[in-house]
């Protein structure tokens, strides 16, 4: 199976793909000088869930694979796609920036000859977490490319990115895949019943992955319900604090569930390394090993917030969506629901208010993710979101 075969509904960027695929291997075997289909530096567009991350994938195991086409049966396809190929690095900020000092250990990896493939390609997820120093840094590798090296990066919006980097990159511009597309992906890649596909796929509004775990974790429909109950719950100005609160609380726990596991095993890991409780030779002295379990912590928080703040901006899409249907219903456009399970709340809360005051409970929503995005604190951000949803 090709290994762009998981791109939903993606046709135009997989074909420009496949042909800057094989101009590279025409380059590599020396049948040309250069292909204009082909360039050393990437940028992967796309909103959330497109699949703009893996796209970036496919293309470096194209890059490397020994057909030039990305079969996904060759040694080097397989290594790419299970992460385990050594002249592909893929770079997955922790935090909430990826800083200077992370730049330049980018940009002196990707300096390297490859040792097995045919290229030494530099994966950058979220490149738009990159500080003004780090793009900055991060040019040169642009301006001045090593012969076999190859940047992928990664990103909402080439708006995201400096202008000077974007300037610099081949674009891949994905798009949000229909969702009977990713209903016939759920079913046919992971075995989900066809109505909890079709279920899945509106619910997640074209993102692939959250598609997949609303099919499959009862838990996150469970997160998704109660975050979908909130607008019930503002019936006066303690009710929406309180739901404001719980929302935090739940984006908290989710957060710290799927982190904890991973921060435990990598302390432990550590502390091993370290010698932590041995004695001899050979042992880490203490004030060395405070430190670096003291920067694991760190890290391990930097992860945590951005972990929660991505939980929270789940929430947010899926209740700006719900505020989207309770449109729909005002003006009786006829579109589908997003949250067709619920349409009977949506409908009872379109008959009760005007499309105005619609559009403005839309508009706080939006106006907390940009709040978030600007590092608020998330609890503030949401309490005056929730006060504006009670008012309209």
């Amino acid at each position: 199976m090709s290994v762009f075969a998981d791109l939903v509904g993606q046709e135009a960027v997989v074909d420009q793909l496949r042909a800057a695929a094989a101009a590279a291997a025409r380059v590599q075997a020396g049948q040309d000088e250069g292909s204009g289909a082909m360039t050393h530096a990437w940028l992967f567009t796309g909103p959330p869930g497109s699949g703009r991350s893996n796209a970036a994938k496919a293309f470096a195991a194209a890059l490397q694979c020994a057909t030039g086409e990305g079969c996904g049966r060759c040694e080097g396809c397989r290594q790419v796609m299970a992460g385990a190929h050594p002249d592909v690095a893929l770079i997955v900020p922790e935090g909430l920036s990826i800083s200077v000092r992370d730049a330049r250990r980018i940009i002196l990896r990707s300096a390297h000859a490859p040792t097995r493939g045919r290229w030494q390609v530099t994966l950058i997820e979220d490149a738009d977490r990159l500080t003004d120093d780090a793009s900055n840094a991060l040019l040169k590798a642009l301006e001045e490319p090593p012969a076999s090296s190859v940047l992928l990066l990664s990103a909402p919006s080439a708006e995201d990115l400096l202008p000077t980097i974007r300037s610099r990159c081949r674009r891949a511009r994905l798009r949000t895949p229909p969702a009977d597309d990713v209903a016939r992906v759920l079913v046919e890649r992971d075995g989900v019943d066809p109505a909890m596909a079709a279920f899945a796929a509106r619910a997640a509004q074209g993102h692939i992955g959250r598609a997949k775990r609303l099919a499959t974790d009862e838990e996150a429909r469970r997160e998704r319900r109660d975050v979908l109950a909130l607008p019930r719950s503002l019936q006066g100005v303690g009710s929406a604090l309180g739901a404001a609160a719980d929302l935090v609380d739940a984006a908290k726990d989710e957060a710290a569930r799927l982190t904890s596991g991973r921060d435990a095993a990598e302390k432990e890991s550590l502390s091993t390394a370290l010698g932590v409780g041995a004695t001899g030779r050979g042992v880490t002295g203490g004030r060395a090993g405070a430190g670096a379990l003291k920067e694991l912590e760190k890290t391990q928080k930097s992860r945590g917030t951005r972990t929660q703040r991505d939980a929270l901006d789940r929430a947010l899409v899926d209740l700006a969506a719900f505020y989207r249907d309770v449109l729909q219903h005002q003006l009786q456009t006829g579109a589908a629901l997003v949250h067709s399970d619920l349409g009977e709340q949506s409908a009872t809360i379109a008959r009760a208010t005007t499309a105005a005051s619609t559009l403005r409970r839309i508009d706080a929503v939006l106006a907390c993710r940009e709040a978030l995005d600007a590092n608020v604190a998330p609890l503030l951000a949401v309490e005056a979101m929730a006060l504006a949803l009670r008012t309209g």
